[in-house]
């Protein structure tokens, strides 16, 4: 992270402090400081707005608390790198790594100390004082002593790490005064007497015990624990004494063999031992197969030392072949473990967990409790001593357990899944990169599908890694399986514990075309009522059949969609139909709504049939982001109606679709949609919609720069229409014809035919299809130059734009009038214009507006002689229009970045910059910016090879006298002064 060049760190382990490299960043405002401290207290987690106010107000907040909030985190962005700080809907987090951050590196370093006491040397010198000193807001000092308690712990593993080594005589001076300091740690005591009846000093030894003990006393009014009063009979007899660390009595340990190739999950690995520190409960959920029993075991190796008493291990058979475990039996197994005599163990389930947790609470142990069935299987089992861990896996989230920290477990990262993959194969991984990303990619980055493929590899010597790949090109579940163990099999299990109800809408998910999908499209293809869906995604999210990435949005994992792929081919075949012909339905219904908004003046009346859910098409019209949530299912929706035999819907579907990924500037989604629809419109026989799918497909060519496709597509859509009789279809295709032909270096022509269209829309008093008009005509004379009619023509479209409230069109005629207003240098009234035209882009979603809004500013900047104000505009208008596919506006920004360069001097960067342009207006055959770069290359060249530049000149001449557009003069101005 970085301020100023420097590296800026966050250290909380002592007063706040945030340093810039080694200089100090001054945060003095109280208010700024608490706030500063909860948000690095919980780096990573969103803090809601209502705990921080309570942080810096307490209990009296003023009304205005909210404001003073924004004003606090306000001045802290300022002071700090400028995304640190992040706004939730929620409230605000930190973006902090936990090598920028002292307390995520004390958490680092202690966790894989392990029995290295250098490590926890060098934890323990990051420690300045007491956490978050000075700051004494509760929220803060709550969280701080979580923070203290686990220097306390560090330090005893450090000391019996000291006291194994031998090293008493230093360590004396040192444990007297933590003693001092912390007088309740019965552990600091015991390793103070440990060290002291080591050197000889008996009597010294067994004072520390007696103040011990009256200390517990009078303070707390308990004797002291087994652990400390173990040692005090051991000094006192002379018997030998326990090794450092270590309780009296058995140690037992039932962890089973855990893998040797555990690989990534480091920061999860790290949340949860951080997290032990500060709860004795862990929960870790996740989908079949994603490695929670592996990783709750890496968990308890790191953690072992401090639980040396017991480490526990039961297979809760939550989801088994079996029934679950019944936690009478759990409890059993748990004290036969421990090795309590049976005959000890009283009857009835309340009296064996009584037993079971006072055992425990004599102990310092650490237990899984691995696949759990639910949270009412787990809580009998639960210990209730301080000095136990307990930690659950299991595929459902366990929401009743309450005071834990819970983790749910994605799938591995892809360079995690490829570390995986190389540890179990060998170096055939290394030696085919691309073939082993496209494994695990094929097993969805899954641990137990990478170990199946793994060992399938490992034990085919002569296998190259894409011999698999190509295996599981159409399935690959099953593929994934190694004698009794499978993928299937897994999700199986998972499957079968649902009820019936669940069972049948994830069956139906297999049919689902959509990666991603909400409730209201489930609740379609399901026929049931929103609530009902929702609660039935929610009960699937709970289990991990589903994902849930984003509020209310959810997916399959690609492995769980195969599964549900094979499921739902046992649904009968007209429920098959039924469903996805809702599905469609109400997709076909939403779309003709929300383009009846963007799509102002068309008058298409093709709409469909309403259908027998208009709550939940009115719930998808209501949502704002439904059209953008649905983009990429579009062509899957249209491919999935064709399967079921609704064509009229599927091309209805894109037909109404059209305009919104025109305005986005999808274009390579809009050409697959409208091809896809137009095949289908032709099946169905329907005229009208095969000229209406030409003309919008012709769209899509036109912004993608396939001018040719667009005017055979535009031929096409006029013989259609001119058959129908339809005028205003007619002028529509007119008007296009018109535009595509401008791009094509044909403005005389294209004059001619927007002129046509115009008289067709005059004729008809057709308003909308006359501002339509007015545009095209307004963008055909500035292309041939004539500036106060290409002015006049975009006012009229403005005015038409503003009565009929298309914000589109009015966007879009702004820029024509600014392009208007520059060719007759009137500069100073169109920055204002552009600006108002950027503002009305991020407003109202038009994107197509912004490239060239973008250009244009950078002309008035060159106009101004700022070329490098100017090269700024220029860039971010090539960025702009390569993101959306606007090649025509690349070339614009391409000519406009070498004449900023030339301008500042440099030809080189300029003669390259031009030579893009030139390159670019080629491929997409526009003519005018293909004169335009050779015109510029020409001015540019001219010092330096005059040949060449003579060259460029004549050549734009040429382009310029075919198309008839100004330019000659400037051209013949560079040839004469080469002729000098």
């Amino acid at each position: 992270m970085r301020l100023g060049g420097g590296a800026v760190r966050f250290g909380i382990l002592g007063p706040l402090v945030v340093t810039d490299d080694a200089r100090e960043v001054a945060i003095t405002a109280g208010r700024d400081r608490t706030v500063l401290a909860l948000l690095l207290l919980q780096p990573g987690r969103i803090v809601g707005v209502e705990e921080l106010i309570d942080a810096v107000w307490g209990d009296d907040p003023p009304v205005t608390a909210r404001g003073q909030l924004q004003t606090c985190v306000s001045r802290l962005r300022r002071a700090l790198p400028w995304d640190v700080i992040r706004t939730d809907p929620a409230g605000y987090g930190i973006a902090v790594s936990p090598d920028d951050l002292d307390a995520g590196l004390f958490t680092r370093l202690t966790t894989r100390a392990g029995t290295d006491p250098e490590r926890y040397r060098q934890a323990l010198a990051l420690w300045r004082g007491p956490a978050l000193a000075g700051i004494e807001a509760r929220a803060v000092r709550r969280l701080a002593a979580v923070l203290d308690e686990q220097r306390g712990n560090a330090v005893e593993e450090w000391i019996d790490l000291e006291l194994t080594a031998g090293r008493e005589r230093e360590l004396v001076a040192e444990l007297t005064g933590l003693v001092e300091a912390y007088p309740l740690r019965e552990r600091l005591r015991a390793q103070l007497m440990l060290a002291l009846h080591r050197l000889g000093r008996r009597a010294e030894a067994l004072a520390e015990y007696r103040r011990a003990r009256q200390i517990l006393q009078e303070r707390l009014g308990i004797q002291p624990g087994p652990e400390l009063q173990d040692l005090h009979r051991r000094v006192l007899t002379g018997a030998d004494e326990p090794a450092p660390g270590q309780a009296g009595g058995k140690t037992v340990r039932s962890l089973p063999r855990t893998v040797g190739d555990f690989t990534g999950r480091d920061e999860t690995v790290d949340r949860l031992v951080g997290a032990a520190a500060q709860t004795t409960l862990l929960t870790v959920d996740g989908m079949a197969g994603s490695g929670k029993t592996t990783l709750a075991l890496r968990v308890a190796e790191l953690l072992a030392d401090a639980y040396p008493d017991a480490q526990l291990f039961l297979d809760l058979q939550g989801h088994s072949e079996g029934r679950p475990l019944d936690p009478a039996a759990a409890v059993l197994a748990l004290l036969r473990q421990l090795g309590v005599e049976m005959d000890r163990v009283p009857p009835g389930l309340d009296a064996q967990a009584g037993l079971w947790r006072s055992e425990l609470a004599r102990r310092r142990a650490l237990v899984i409790l691995d696949n759990a069935a639910s949270s009412a299987q787990v809580l009998p089992l639960l210990p209730a001593s301080p000095s136990n861990l307990v930690v659950v896996t299991s595929r459902r989230r366990l929401l009743g357990l309450d005071g834990g920290h819970p983790e749910s477990l994605p799938v591995l990262e892809e360079a995690e899944a490829v570390a995986l993959l190389g540890r179990i194969v060998g170096e055939r991984v290394a030696a085919e990169p691309e073939a082993a990303l496209d494994l695990v990619r094929r097993c969805g980055c899954l641990p137990l599908a990478i170990r199946l493929a793994g060992s399938r590899l490992a034990h085919r010597p002569r296998w190259a890694v894409h011999d698999l790949v190509g295996r599981l090109w159409e399935s690959a579940l099953p593929e994934l399986a190694a004698e009794d163990r499978s993928v299937v099999n897994a999700f199986a299990l998972s499957y079968g514990q649902l009820p019936e109800p669940d069972q049948q809408l994830f069956r139906l998910l297999g049919l689902h075309p959509a990666d991603r999908f909400g409730a209201v499209s489930v609740a379609a293809l399901a026929g049931l009522s929103l609530t009902r869906a929702q609660e039935v995604l929610d009960d699937l999210v709970d289990v991990n059949l589903i994902e849930e990435p984003a509020p209310n949005v959810y997916r399959l994992h690609d492995l769980v969609r195969q599964y549900a792929v094979q499921l739902a081919e046992t649904i009968a075949p007209e429920r098959r139909t039924a469903a996805l012909a809702q599905l469609i339905g109400l997709h076909l219904e939403a779309s003709t709504e929300l383009n009846r908004r963007i799509e102002l003046g068309v008058g298409f009346t093709g709409g469909p049939q309403p259908r027998d859910r208009p709550e939940l098409v009115a719930r998808a019209v209501d949502d704002p982001g439904w059209m953008e949530d649905q983009r990429p299912a579009l062509l899957a929706l249209i491919r999935a109606a064709a399967q079921i035999g609704a064509i009229t819907d599927g091309w209805m579907l894109a037909r109404v679709t059209w305009r919104f990924l025109y305005e986005r500037n999808y274009h390579d989604d809009m050409i697959a949609v409208q091809e896809l629809g137009l095949a289908m419109a032709r099946e169905d026989g329907d005229e009208r919609g095969i000229a209406t799918l030409n003309n919008s497909l012709a769209s899509g060519y036109y912004r993608a720069g396939q001018y040719a496709q667009a005017v055979e597509r535009l031929t096409e859509t006029l013989t259609h229409e001119v058959r129908l009789g339809n005028a205003t279809g007619e002028a529509r295709a007119r008007y296009n014809l018109g535009g595509v032909l401008q791009r094509m270096g044909r403005p005389h022509e294209a004059l001619a035919e927007i002129q046509r269209a115009y008289d067709l829309m005059r004729a008809r008093q057709d308003l909308f299809g006359l501002a339509r008009c007015n545009s095209g005509l307004a963008a055909t004379r500035l292309l041939l130059g004539r500036w106060p009619e290409a002015l006049r023509s975009a006012r009229h479209t403005l005015q038409a734009a503003v009565e009929t409230g298309d914000r589109a069109l009015a966007a879009s005629s702004l820029v024509a009038i600014s392009e208007a207003r520059l060719g007759l240098g009137q500069t100073a009234q169109v920055e204002r214009v552009l600006m108002s035209v950027l503002w009305f882009s991020r407003t109202i979603g038009f994107a197509s507006a912004r490239p060239e809004a973008l250009h244009l500013l950078g002309l008035v900047e060159l106009q101004r002689d700022r070329p490098q104000a100017a090269t700024e505009w220029f860039l971010a208008a090539l960025d702009d229009a390569r993101g959306s596919g606007d090649w025509l506006t690349v070339a614009h920004a391409e000519i406009g970045l070498g004449r900023a360069a030339w301008a500042q001097g440099d030809t080189e960067v300029a003669v390259q910059r031009l030579g893009q342009a030139l390159t670019t207006s080629r491929r997409i055959r526009a003519e005018l910016e293909e004169g335009r770069a050779l015109q510029w290359l020409g001015a540019c060249t001219a010092a330096s090879d005059p040949e060449a530049a003579r060259r460029y000149l004549w050549r734009a001449l040429a382009i310029f006298d075919r198309m008839g557009v100004p330019g000659r003069g400037e051209v013949e101005r560079v040839l004469a002064g080469l002729d000098r």
